[in-house]
């Protein structure tokens, strides 16, 4: 269950992922912005190196045609970056000269909409018009960079001109002509031979003024038809497309790195305070084991202590039991009393043999010579209840403490001879296994180990058995964990139940 303070901290760490991902797409905006002005500034570079040349090959605010087209050409098919497409538009908004690919009306119309600029990821390419600004009734007289979606609105609407049909082209001789009324070349006899028209002097804000040839209307009609309005440049976008596709997978390699990092450090963070909620309950168990333990050799010395009384009233109901002046109910009672006191001093030695710490001292030990000892023990519990117990081991050296398991094998056949019923069967067996391991167990045709018993067998206190104190088996366990092996109850085909245990550690060699 997360707390209070886990709340505050993964927020925290929330709020440092957010802020970090909305840093890196706000640094990739910001990218992409600078492309797209990186491009336009081109397409500004271009369009200003272009009407320089305008302004160099017009007359009185009309533009050399052929002098432009030859202009677009080289600017269009030279190397670097340069447009693609190049179309320049007199005051009606009518073609004066174009190189280049074929430009799109509509694209024209939409870029009018959108302040002067209109993207085509299909096509990868930006159209941008108006970026100087030549005006429409004065000519060449301004070249402004059209720098905002305004300016352009203001550049294009403000001059506005009527339609008019289309004029041919009128060159410089034909302009010379028209100012003598005379064919170019001739002159009449006693004027005076036509003059050269002169571009205006000054200030460069100054507009054309018309030829004194001309009248006002003949000239605001020839500027509406051959003056240059507008410029319409078409670029290519691969090249910022791949700038900032480039920096767009770089930020998200960065958001990776950064989200990785945060949900690490969350992590760990969780991890350590999982550890240190670890710590404290070790802290705490620890505590608890001190005590149990102290609580145990407090135990195990009351009980101790209270066998030298049992050892006393056992000692004086057998004095009373042998008196031949005794009536015979005194004698039964004091045969009971001893009874009783031999079943509580069992039970006391089991207690005090269970809560006694096992230090293991490993010798080799001869499993044979081992399990005859114990048979030799038991041998009068045998014959009582007309058990036969058979030894099948093969001549095997093992490492382990000789009297703990002397100790877990007598507790387990003692379990066994509990466990059959009167002429049954048991059996010792022992052998190797793969790997120079060993393995010992105790089996016998009783009645089994029910499977829901098997997991509470080796608990303090637990018995099947009417005259069992429940300690024997779980001592056995005690002795087994403390070698480091390993103990099972598994059933015995076809009855009975085999206590089984492995990952003995086996000699070189045999005995």
């Amino acid at each position: 269950m997360l707390t209070r303070r886990s709340w505050l901290v993964y927020g925290l760490f929330l709020a440092i992922w957010i802020a970090l991902i909305g840093w890196q797409a706000a640094e990739h905006l910001r990218v992409k912005k600078l492309a797209q002005t990186e491009l336009v500034n081109d397409a500004k570079s271009a369009a200003s190196s272009l009407a320089a040349v305008v302004r160099a090959g017009s007359f009185f605010g009309v533009a050399d045609t052929n002098r432009l087209a030859l202009s677009l050409k080289y600017l269009v098919t030279a190397s670097g970056s340069h447009p693609l497409s190049v179309l320049v538009l007199n005051a009606r908004d009518e073609e004066l000269v174009s190189a280049g690919a074929p430009i799109d009306s509509q694209r024209i119309t939409d870029a009018e909409t959108n302040g002067g600029a209109e993207w085509d990821n299909q096509t990868q390419t930006v159209l941008l018009m108006n970026l100087v600004d030549l005006g429409a009734s004065s000519g060449l007289t301004n070249t402004t960079i059209i720098s905002s979606p305004e300016d352009f609105r203001r550049s294009r609407f403000t001059n506005a001109a009527p339609t008019l049909t289309n004029a041919p082209a009128i060159g410089t001789a034909e302009m010379a002509a028209a100012a003598t009324n005379s064919t170019p070349g001739t002159n009449a006899p006693g004027d005076e031979p036509p003059r050269r028209p002169r571009r205006p002097r000054g200030n460069p804000d100054r507009p054309f003024e018309k030829p004194y040839w001309m009248s006002q209307e003949d000239y605001d009609a020839l500027i509406q038809k051959r003056g240059v309005h507008a410029f319409v440049v078409v670029m290519s976008t691969r090249s910022m497309i791949t700038a900032t596709e480039k920096d767009f997978w770089l930020r998200i390699f960065i958001a990776s790195l950064v989200s990785l990092s945060v949900a690490g450090y969350a992590l760990a963070w969780g991890n350590l305070k999982k550890t240190s909620e670890l710590q404290i309950r070790l802290v705490r168990a620890s505590e608890l084991n001190s005590h149990l333990k102290e609580m145990n050799l407090a135990a195990a010395g009351l009980a101790h202590e209270t066998r030298n009384p049992l050892n006393i009233v056992r000692g004086l109901a057998q004095m009373i039991s042998r008196q031949e002046d005794a009536p015979p109910e005194i004698r039964a009672r004091s045969r009971e009393i001893i009874d009783e006191t031999d079943r509580v001093t069992g039970q006391l030695n089991e207690f005090i043999n269970y809560s006694r710490p096992r230090e293991v001292r490993r010798v080799a030990v001869s499993l044979n010579a081992l399990a005859a000892e114990v048979v030799r023990a038991l041998n009068y519990d045998l014959e009582e209840k007309k058990v036969q117990l058979r030894v099948i081991a093969e001549p095997l050296t093992i490492q382990a403490d000789e009297q703990l398991l002397r100790q877990a094998l007598f507790n387990l056949v003692i379990n066994a001879i509990q466990a059959v019923p009167a002429n049954g069967e048991i059996w010792i067996r022992a052998g190797r296994r793969e790997g120079g391991e060993a393995f010992v167990e105790v089996a016998d045709n009783g009645p089994g180990v029910a499977p829901e018993h098997r997991s509470e067998l080796f608990k303090p206190y637990f018995t099947t058995h009417e005259e069992g104190t429940g300690l024997g088996l779980a001592v056995v366990q005690q002795i087994v964990l403390a070698h480091g092996w390993e103990i099972q109850c598994l059933p015995n085909q076809p009855a009975g139940a085999i206590f089984r245990i492995t990952h003995i550690k086996a000699s070189g060699n045999k005995a």
